[in-house]
């Protein structure tokens, strides 16, 4: 734990190593320039030379290595991403994608580091309450003292050990809670795994207190097909499935010493002797505890009842499966996994505590556990609708999840009221002023946004979209612009700004600004598009044919893609090519676009 999270340095971080990933047509490089790691990631494109060049600073190593390590930038904005390639201890250390990125539409270097994560990798770090997770100041290294044995500057200001938790002193409830707070993860699945109050900050848990008073765990239906379910930061969650759990005193320190963890045959030896310290063959035999007498005599009670397994959300991983089983599955427990599709729809359970009091807690966050990852939108809208309807609470975020259900189930008429009801009750709050002003597109709302955070790209982008919709396409390009400013990854600005400027026909600036859209995301289809249309209209029509190309596979539904790409083929007079994709368009959804490719079919069969 103390190894949880670093700096980069020459032990922890691989360097002159080229990965190519299929999926997404990508190399990734692990480079080392003056003392410093870089993470670097490039294509081969049009003209058969690198290209979408994209680098960023490791500043952070994220795991202790004994399993993986994920490499971390930290931005201008002291947010953390992600970087796309990840290091395994598997076979003797190798490469390999992070989980969730072993496709063609990955994150790319983009996927933010949030408190969630941060809370289960490191110690407690200063952050910033906004809109996206920023760690301003400090950031520990490492799980520290105080995860288990609650905050220590009163103890070192008084050097008494009655000011620490012990936690061997806790209840077993408590005590269990204690490692419970970072190792119950019940899926990394979209469900969601785990709901922070809404009144608890991000690192305010103590050990010694109830763990459901700070955050509530949630899991999928029974019978919801994922009872087997076996994943990376998942240990308690499987121990506790155990008749060895539920049937005795067992906890995490009946077994580990957190202070010192035996490896090897040591190992080996020392939970040998935890199990015998129940079952063997002179002791509660009443229980029914007593190994039967053929049990062979390996030594090693682990390696038959807790095997090791290569886990289901982190494929590359390997670990011990802490669900205590009579058998060994037959299956080859070990063999490669693809990464799985990880949409869950269906009712979900509060797994941890195994019970709220009747009340407004209860139904409040059942509600929220059902619409707030769209697991359960329908009943989960129904749910909150009549809590929120019952207790009137306080707390905005409850009003936030809400309105966000009823977007996401397309009903904005409906979700309006409640951002404005959110805004009303906290005109502060930067979160409830971004969702209402994206919502109602409303430029008033947005400005009043970023009087609280000007720092916020997505926030000046959206104004910029609006500005845009208004006709004020001299405002709409400032606020790209700004958007870009502060944000210089942030694709879309790129694309938006590149986009206006190409319907104004100013093609010597849309290129480089969709160019670099691209090359922050590689597979952004609309700024494919964008650009494919640029070079069609600069008569570069094997480029743009290209850029065509990709926005279509990337999006095979893109109507608008493959009709720009028809009118260009119509120019090249390939009218063949051209008539395959206009069939398509006028075979779509898209009735203003279907109606044109009807047309221009009939023109075109007249022509051949």
């Amino acid at each position: 734990m103390g190894r949880s999270f670093s700096r980069p340095n020459t032990n922890n971080t691989v360097r002159g190593v080229t990965y190519y990933h299929k999926p997404s047509d990508s190399y990734f490089t692990m480079v080392e320039r003056d003392g410093r790691f870089y993470q670097r990631r490039y294509q081969t494109g049009f003209d058969g030379n690198p290209t979408n060049s994209f680098e960023k600073e490791i500043q952070f190593v994220l795991g202790s290595g004994n399993h993986a390590r994920t490499y971390l930038h930290r931005t201008s904005r002291n947010t953390l991403v992600e970087l796309p390639l990840g290091w395994y201890a598997e076979e003797k250390g190798t490469l390999a994608m992070n989980p969730g990125y072993d496709r063609p539409d990955h994150p790319g270097f983009t996927r933010a580091i949030t408190y969630g994560c941060m809370f289960c990798h490191n110690g407690i770090p200063e952050i910033k309450t906004g809109a996206e997770p920023a760690f301003p100041g400090r950031i520990p290294e490492g799980i520290d003292c105080q995860r288990c044995h609650g905050p220590g500057g009163r103890h070192v200001e008084m050097a008494q050990a009655g000011n620490i938790v012990n936690p061997a002193r806790l209840n077993r409830d408590r005590q269990l809670e204690v490692c419970m707070q970072c190792h119950l993860e019940t899926t990394s699945a979209p469900l969601p795994n785990s709901i922070v109050r809404f009144d608890r900050d991000p690192f305010s848990y103590r050990p010694g207190e109830p763990l459901g008073d700070f955050i509530l765990h949630f899991d999928h239906a029974p019978a919801a097909g994922r009872d087997d379910k076996f994943e990376i930061a998942g240990a308690a969650y499987r121990l506790r499935r155990s008749a060895c759990f539920q049937k005795s005193e067992l906890t995490c320190a009946t077994c580990h010493n957190p202070h010192d963890i035996p490896r090897g045959e040591e190992a080996r030896a020392h939970y040998t002797a935890v199990c015998q310290q129940c079952h063997s063959n002179l002791r509660l035999r009443p229980a029914g505890l007593a190994l039967p007498r053929d049990h062979a005599q390996t030594g090693d009670c682990v390696g038959c009842h807790m095997p090791k397994r290569r886990t289901e959300d982190a494929v590359h991983v390997v670990i011990t499966d802490h669900y205590i089983q009579r058998r060994k599955p037959s299956r080859d427990l070990l063999a490669p996994l693809a990464e799985r599709e990880t949409d869950y729809r269906g009712e979900v359970v509060l797994y941890y505590p195994p019970a709220l009091p009747d009340g407004a807690n209860r139904d409040l966050y059942f509600g929220v556990a059902q619409v707030s990852q769209k697991s359960n939108l329908d009943r989960g809208i129904q749910a909150l609708s009549a809590a929120i309807d019952k207790y009137r609470p306080a707390r905005i975020e409850f009003y936030l999840q809400l309105a966000d259900a009823w977007r996401d189930s397309g009903h904005m008429d409906k979700a309006l009221p409640l951002y404005q009801e959110a805004v009303r009750r906290d005109p502060k709050s930067l979160i409830a002023l971004q969702r209402l002003g994206f919502s109602s597109r409303s430029a008033d709302v947005l400005k009043q946004a970023l009087s609280a955070d000007a720092s916020d790209g997505a926030t000046w982008h959206q104004l910029g979209l609006v500005y845009l919709d208004q006709g004020s396409r001299s405002e709409a390009a400032a606020a790209f612009q700004k958007a870009i400013e502060v944000d210089p990854d942030l694709s879309e600005a790129h694309n938006s700004l590149g986009g206006l400027f190409l319907e104004s026909g100013d093609l010597s600036r849309a290129e480089p600004a969709l160019r670099e859209a691209i090359r922050i995301k590689p597979d952004y289809a609309q700024a494919h598009s964008n650009l494919a249309n640029v070079l069609a209209s600069s008569n570069r029509f094997a480029e743009a044919r290209y850029h065509f190309e990709a926005a279509i596979r990337l999006k095979p539904d893109f109507t608008a893609a493959r009709f720009n790409y028809g009118v260009a083929l119509v120019k090249t007079n390939r009218l063949n090519e051209a008539l395959a994709h206009f069939r398509k368009v006028a075979a779509s959804r898209d009735t203003t676009l279907r109606d044109r490719a009807l047309q221009i079919i009939q023109q075109l069969e007249q022509r051949r």
